[in-house]
């Protein structure tokens, strides 16, 4: 996620350079709804394997848009949690799931997100 020499100054190409993975959108919408955890993470429907989870997971700590922080449910162990800059997203991730909605057959809204 965090890219050394951009490809181009375009605000898109940026942009997903940063999120446009298979995987970080889909962790960015899991911390939307309430997850926290790895474990939470590693049992999504999508079935990300536990390496490119941690990769993952890193990227968007390092990236500003998820932070780290002790687990208050779980001691002992670390939650992650959505910053500002990553919350920033979350009109995005709803624009996405509406045009899936709406436009692939056989998709569902599965979750609601909190707040």
């Amino acid at each position: 996620m965090h890219v050394k020499t951009r490809r181009s100054p375009c605000p898109v190409a940026c942009t997903l350079d940063l999120i446009g993975d298979k995987w970080t959108l889909l962790l960015i919408r899991d911390m939307s709804f309430g997850r926290s955890h790895f474990k939470e993470f590693s049992q999504s429907p999508e079935g990300i394997a536990t390496n490119i989870l941690a990769d993952r997971l890193a990227r968007l700590v390092e990236s500003g848009l998820a932070e780290k922080f002790p687990s208050p449910e779980v001691p002992g162990r670390e939650a992650y949690r959505l910053t500002e800059k990553g919350e920033s997203l979350r009109p995005i991730m709803m624009a996405l799931a509406k045009w899936g909605l709406d436009h692939i057959e056989g998709t569902a809204a599965l979750m609601k997100p909190r707040g």
